[in-house]
């Protein structure tokens, strides 16, 4: 059981609870979350309940069992603009351009979802063995906008089935073999009316959706002689979505298909020493349009949009240190991908998406891990964890019209990333954790033409842990994020018309919790 409570009324509640026998475990969880908010029009709330069992029917054969419900309610401010922004960031976006303001229309999402799956694993014999899967979905969901009411309803299936073959060729070498496919079937609505007071009015556009999704896929892994490692892979897949819009007369029928598309990926890896190793992968990705961008918040039906495809190459170097009590990794990266699909706001603060040609992306990550612990002295162990980003992401070919986007930065990924973590674990069950995080400045539209300032994020947290008759664990803990008191745009809307890109984050904000856990052994 944990519970929290902090700035902007923020009220967090989870509990969950473990029960069984070895051949038969069950877990139920019940969460509860709300705040008011930092801003104007930005209250939520979210109750989320699950349900986990798993059963052992024999040696060979066990069944598990998946629960999920969440039930969501969040309030949208929209977007300001830099004048509006730096005058009062915590305002909602007010009325203008023939649009009433996100409070006057009561601008908010209702979203309840049920999601239910039933898992079969099966060993056929000591190096066989198969693990299927059906699941459904169902989504309820209302979004009261700036520019209209959306009602959406999405019941959904599918299915998966993998073969797995494990073989141990010496006491060094070992063999993995997987293939398996993966369907997916919705039957979605949409309707679209306009908004009034936050209410459904006239409607305007009734629509059908048709979502098919398939994929048929191989791996390979070998491990050989714990010194080279090799993963291979393949994937065949294939979309098709059908639009049936029947608030027109004769109904309007749009469809389209993305054939079957090869996703290759291959990854080699080699162990010089215990402490030093190289790993060098080459894949290749393909990601048709999901419905939201197919069917975007602006109502036009998109089915011209092309499917992302790319080629990626990585290569990563791994060091240990000091008997592995340091860790270091570089991994460099170039991303070629065609056809990226950027999205695009209008007046109203709705969405459309477009494909931009293609976008170059290259990069360097870079990651330390310190773990020192402590036998002597107060302090149990303490731990140090830096992580460093530079991304260089540039359109390649991207002309709209008479607009010429070449060549330029694509928006909302900054070029510089830092974060550090840093834990200290003392003897008598108090800790500290301290975190910090920066990201530079990013550009907001694709003509480079409006930025967000660059922002320096810093928390820190208190606690003590406590163990009674090793069955009741106690956890007292306060903290801050923000502590710097930074003004930053946090989920900035790219390429907005009328400049509205910027979405204020809270300032410094404070909270504090506590949880308790009660261990009792399984029943045999």
């Amino acid at each position: 059981m944990n519970t929290l409570t902090g700035s902007y009324n923020l009220q967090n509640f989870f509990t969950s609870a473990r029960f069984g026998t070895r051949e038969n475990k069950n877990q139920f969880t019940y969460a509860h979350n709300q705040s008011d908010g930092y801003r104007i029009q930005t209250k939520m709330r979210r109750d989320n309940f699950s349900w986990q069992s798993l059963l052992k029917l024999s040696d060979k054969q066990q069944l598990s069992a998946s629960l999920l419900y969440n039930d969501m309610y969040y309030q949208t401010p929209g977007a300001l603009t830099l004048a509006e922004f730096t005058a009062n960031p915590k305002a909602a976006r007010p009325a203008g351009g023939g649009f009433p303001s996100a409070v006057n229309a009561q601008a908010a999402i209702f979203q309840k979802t049920l999601t239910a799956g039933f898992t079969n694993m099966y060993t056929i014999n000591s190096t066989f063995k198969n693990t299927t899967t059906l699941y459904g979905a169902f989504a309820q969901i209302k979004n009261s906008a700036i520019r209209n009411y959306e009602r959406r309803n999405e019941p959904s299936f599918g299915g998966r089935t993998v073969f797995a073959y494990n073989k141990k060729t010496d006491d060094k070498s070992s063999l993995q073999l997987i293939a398996g496919s993966e369907f997916q079937q919705g039957y979605f609505n949409t309707q679209v009316s306009k908004n009034k007071n936050g209410n459904p009015d006239t409607l305007q556009t009734n629509d059908d959706i048709n979502y098919t999704t398939y994929s048929i896929f191989v791996q390979g892994d070998a491990d050989i002689q714990a010194s080279w490692f090799i993963s291979a892979g393949i994937s065949l897949n294939k979309t098709k979505v059908e639009f049936s819009r029947l608030s027109r007369y004769p109904v309007l029928q749009q469809k389209r298909s993305y054939k079957n598309e090869l996703a290759p990926r291959i990854s080699l890896k080699k162990v010089f020493t215990n402490d030093f190793s190289l790993r060098a992968t080459v894949s290749r990705g393909f990601s048709p349009p999901t419905v939201a961008e197919l069917l975007p918040s602006t109502g036009v039906i998109s089915t011209d949009l092309e499917a992302e495809y790319g080629w990626n190459y990585e290569m990563t170097a791994s060091y240990n240190l000091f008997h592995r009590k340091l860790r270091l990794e570089a991994t460099g990266f170039y991303f070629k991908l065609n056809n990226a699909l950027v999205q695009r706001r209008d007046i109203s603060g709705a969405d459309f998406f477009v494909n931009a040609g293609d976008v170059r992306q290259k990069g360097l990550e870079i990651t330390g891990d310190l773990l020192i612990s402590s036998r002597k002295g107060f302090i149990d162990y303490y731990r140090i964890n830096a992580a460093y980003t530079y991304n260089h992401f540039r359109y390649g070919s991207f002309i709209k019209g008479v607009d010429d986007f070449s060549n330029k930065t694509v928006p909302s990924v900054p070029s510089n990333t830092l974060s550090v973590l840093g834990d200290i674990q003392i003897k008598n069950g108090v800790y500290s954790n301290l975190t910090f995080y920066m990201a530079s400045k990013i550009f907001l539209n694709d003509a480079n033409t409006a930025t967000a300032d660059s922002y320096h994020l810093l928390g820190w947290r208190l606690g003590w842990k406590k163990t009674l008759k090793k069955q009741y664990k106690f956890n007292f803990y306060a903290g801050a994020d923000n502590l710097l008191d930074e003004t930053y745009s946090l989920g900035n809307d790219i390429n907005a018309a009328a400049n509205r890109f910027y979405n204020a984050a809270p300032k410094r904000n404070y909270y504090a919790g506590l949880s308790f856990q009660w261990i009792k052994a399984i029943k045999k």
